[in-house]
């Protein structure tokens, strides 16, 4: 079956799309970015780059297709352009209309729970929505999850960073509300039986996970599996605007804005016993929340340069070592399976219990660093001598780290190339000031422990050097960082980029 999906590139999009591939259908995805914002599915997934309140854009889009399942919106307005009416409510009927015009037989909208009787702007956006639903000419069917959660959502996503990264959260409210939160797999998984179903026609589902919670009781949790218990400061409802304004200037983003509270205080949980369509239609057994946030733990996209704020930055730390029995690709191997103990203490890689420390591809190493918390790396690239690590979402840098042990003439040399940008200004401060002088000292001590691990003897002190790199260069590494993740998650060990020459004519520079 060939369907059109809508806003493919968020949370539920991607991974509705991940059911729908693997279980054979053809896709075309619509997305204002979509090209650029999911290129591990070049191959696999037709492109359609458009808004979804732009009719002369969407021409076309549903043509050829069986069915369209439309997730784009918006749970904050950004006016003028981006609002409620105009995305949630009239890009709906845009897609609609588009739908009927190429004679699309079926459609499937993903609305929200609290959308029959919540009063919030967002609620009464997605109700109006739903009637435009109602009246499309072929068999519909309205899914209303509760407060989807996956890596990089806007509510959960955003308080676990918080949890793991500062001292101190702000509480918007009593965080007492309960709301009943579903796995984004889970909810995918019924969407992409719903699109086998044709008899759920006409009908409009409420979907959640079993367990209701409230934001005090997630962080609990969250403190739980991260091992961090910050200071919990409540924002009086009439200084929530000026605080989360606040917050954003220096790019905090707040876990729960004010109109995100009132969402969740109307209707974010199904008060009728046996009406978890989730369940009792579409027969998925809900992943408990403890499983599911600690997949969403060790699940957080990546954070590369281009997220971050100022100037980029390339640091280099090195050192040569003469007489070691071992091949550089053994030294490596050595340091591979040995990150941990190699490391500083500083560092503290077994920060969170039960997470891995050794260097695997796709693995997701969580360390606390003084002062800022818990943060992450996740290996992008692997090979016998090499190791390329990029930030995660909530670590004070946006950029990567890269491990090197190579052959030169007589000795190894064993570097530590860094490439970074402060996430945001408010960690731009806390690095210019300290955080670049404990930086520098944790990789020396790296360096330091990999002597005695080699058996051999540094021919000279560690050296140092880094410069900022011109507009051009950044682009080419952001370009790098971006091809290693694409492959990553393609699952190829062969990797296409164009900046390979960069690290090759460092290497080169440095000999």
């Amino acid at each position: 079956m060939k369907v059109l999906v809508t806003g493919g590139t968020g949370v539920v999009g991607r991974a509705t799309i991940a059911g729908l591939l693997e279980q054979g259908h053809t896709i075309r995805l619509l997305s204002r970015n979509a090209d650029e914002d999911a290129p591990e599915w070049v191959d696999q997934v037709e492109f359609w780059p458009a808004s979804i309140s732009d009719g002369a854009a969407l021409r076309g889009c549903a043509e050829g297709c069986d069915l369209v399942i439309h997730v784009a919106g918006v749970m904050e307005e950004s006016p003028p352009d981006v609002t409620y009416e105009s995305v949630n409510v009239e890009g709906t009927r845009l897609i609609v209309r588009e739908a009927e015009r190429c004679k699309v037989g079926r459609f499937i909208y993903i609305s929200s729970l609290g959308a029959e009787a919540g009063t919030s702007p967002y609620h009464r956006s997605k109700r109006r929505a739903e009637e435009v639903v109602r009246g499309f000419a072929g068999g519909w069917i309205i899914l209303r999850p509760g407060n989807v959660y996956g890596p990089g959502d806007e509510v959960i996503s955003r308080l676990l960073t918080m949890v793991r990264s500062l001292p101190v959260i702000p509480v918007l409210g009593t965080g007492d509300d309960q709301f009943q939160p579903v796995w984004v797999e889970d909810l995918a998984a019924a969407i992409v039986d719903a699109v086998r179903r044709t008899d759920l026609h006409g009908r409009t589902l409420d979907l959640a996970g079993e367990e209701k919670i409230s934001l005090n009781e997630m962080v609990d949790a969250l403190g739980e599996i991260t091992g961090r218990t910050p200071t919990r400061v409540p924002i009086p409802s009439f200084l929530a605007s000026a605080g989360i304004s606040l917050a954003g200037l220096v790019g905090v983003k707040v876990p729960v804005t004010e109109s995100q509270l009132t969402m969740l205080a109307e209707g974010s949980v199904i008060r009728t016993p046996g009406t978890n369509a989730l369940t009792s239609v579409f027969r998925i057994k809900p992943t408990p929340l403890d499983s599911g946030l600690r997949k969403l733990a060790d699940g957080m996209p990546e954070q590369t340069p281009d997220q971050g704020v100022g100037m980029l930055k390339r640091k280099r730390f090195w050192l040569e070592i003469v007489g070691s029995p071992l091949t550089p690709q053994e030294l490596f191997a050595r340091f591979r399976v040995r990150f941990a103990e190699l490391a500083p203490a500083s560092m503290n890689l077994r920060a969170e219990p039960g997470t891995p420390s050794m260097l695997d591809l796709g693995t997701t190493i969580t360390m606390a660093l003084p002062v800022r918390g818990n943060v992450q790396v996740r290996v992008e690239k692997l090979t016998s001598n090499e190791a390329v690590l990029v930030t995660v979402a909530g670590h004070p840098l946006a950029g990567a780290i890269r491990f090197l042990s190579e052959q030169i003439s007589d000795r190894i040399r064993f570097q530590v190339q860094i490439y970074d940008r402060p996430a945001n200004l408010a960690d731009w401060v806390v690095m210019r000031t300290v955080g670049e002088g404990i930086q520098a000292s944790s990789w020396e001590e790296l360096l330091e422990a990999i002597v005695p691990e080699s058996g051999g003897a540094a021919v000279s002190p560690i050296k140092h050097e880094e410069e900022s790199l011109t507009e051009d260069r950044a682009l080419l590494v952001e370009a790098w960082l971006k091809d290693l993740i694409t492959e990553r998650k393609r699952g190829s060990q062969t990797r296409k980029s164009t900046f390979h020459v960069t690290p090759q004519t460092d290497q080169a520079s440095f000999s």
